[in-house]
């Protein structure tokens, strides 16, 4: 990797290595054994039970074996970017910076692709460490418009992953939750110069984004957990070859046993 090339920009060179370009500015600490056991299990746990906050993941915890109090989980917690689904009083106060968009989705009739489209990430537990998996999915097929991993919990990766979206084309509206990477200034105006109607989830909605949460569910039990990768170099090579077969091959229950491409391409 050359910081200053002749030729190729560092993006460039980013994309030809497969890697994401705040990886560059990024020396990340290695975590211990026992915290990344901590939190494959948290993360486990959470997609089995998504209300759980810091008090009833912190008894589970306790119960699996591990010797942790409430602080330590909510910092986990907090680290993996998981925030327990149940509703509850509006505590903090919003950022004024950010906009406030409605939910689109209550009561829509979803009839054709790129109708909506919702995004989401998601933490990704690796033997070697972790990282985070942004994707964009078109809320009629379930198609995976596009996808990208990162070792940071930040807005880059989410923004250089929607640049690639609307190059293919745009949808009518879309979705994600409230949080920062989706409420950044940026990230909102790449939305709003195309003329895309923006959403955002409710605090404590379960529901609102629900077949991004489907998705994460089918990622993790259908190959993260079970291949166990190392490195975030190895999910993405194995992450490529699951969403092809994802997209292509696997027929998918809620879309009458057809795949999303067949869907989502008319087949």
């Amino acid at each position: 990797m050359e910081l200053n090339h002749p030729v190729l920009s560092q993006r460039r060179q980013c994309e030809i290595l497969g890697i994401c370009r705040s990886s560059l500015y990024y020396e990340q600490k290695k975590p211990t054994e026992w915290n990344l056991q901590l939190m494959r299990a948290i993360d486990e746990e959470f997609l089995k039970h998504p209300f759980y906050g810091r008090r009833r993941m912190t008894i589970t915890m306790q119960k699996q074996g591990f010797n942790v109090g409430q602080k330590k989980i909510r910092s986990a917690m907090q680290f993996m970017g998981l925030e327990a689904i149940y509703p509850k009083p509006n505590l903090s106060l919003a950022n004024r910076e950010h906009k406030k968009f409605p939910y689109l989705l209550r009561n829509l009739i979803v009839t054709h692709p790129n109708q909506a489209w919702a995004a989401d990430i998601t933490y990704i537990p690796l033997i070697m460490g972790f990282g985070y998996l942004f994707a964009i999915i078109d809320w009629f097929s379930r198609y995976v418009i596009d996808w990208e991993l990162s070792n940071l919990l930040e807005s880059e990766f989410c923004i250089e992953t929607l640049d690639r979206s609307l190059t293919k084309t745009n949808p009518d509206i879309f979705n994600t939750d409230q949080g920062v990477q989706f409420t950044c200034n940026q990230f909102v105006q790449k939305l709003e110069n195309k003329g895309i109607k923006i959403s955002m989830d409710g605090k404590g909605r379960a529901l609102d984004n629900v077949f991004v949460e489907r998705l994460w569910r089918s990622v993790k039990y259908e190959d993260v957990y079970i291949k166990c990768y190392e490195t975030l170099k190895d999910v993405k090579a194995g992450l490529k070859s699951y969403f092809e077969f994802y997209n292509e091959k696997r027929p998918h229950q809620g879309i009458g046993y057809r795949t999303p491409a067949e869907v989502y391409f008319g087949k």
